[in-house]
């Protein structure tokens, strides 16, 4: 393996990553940017109330885009990781 195909590999691997997690951390971004303004705007200082919401929202966008995620995985190592495995 050369070093170009094992850079472009690490590359295309890094890049999978970034598009599995986006739905993930933009569900947590929203979420604490909506209960942070919920308690700013009714002054409620409780460091917990934060937790929950957020936990739900990337619960439940991690169901939703379960199946996403597992496709672009198992694509992704059936077209790069296996053939350079197998050498074919």
């Amino acid at each position: 393996m050369t070093d170009a195909v094992f850079f472009d590999t690490l590359r295309h691997g890094l890049w999978i990553a970034v598009v599995i997690s986006t739905p993930i951390l933009a569900a947590a971004l929203i979420a604490g940017v909506t209960v942070g303004l919920f308690q700013a705007l009714t002054s409620i200082q409780e460091m917990t109330l934060t937790f929950v919401p957020k936990l739900a929202a990337i619960v439940i966008v991690f169901w939703m885009s379960m199946s996403f995620m597992t496709a672009t995985l198992v694509a992704f190592f059936q077209e790069r990781i296996v053939p350079l495995v197998t050498g074919g």
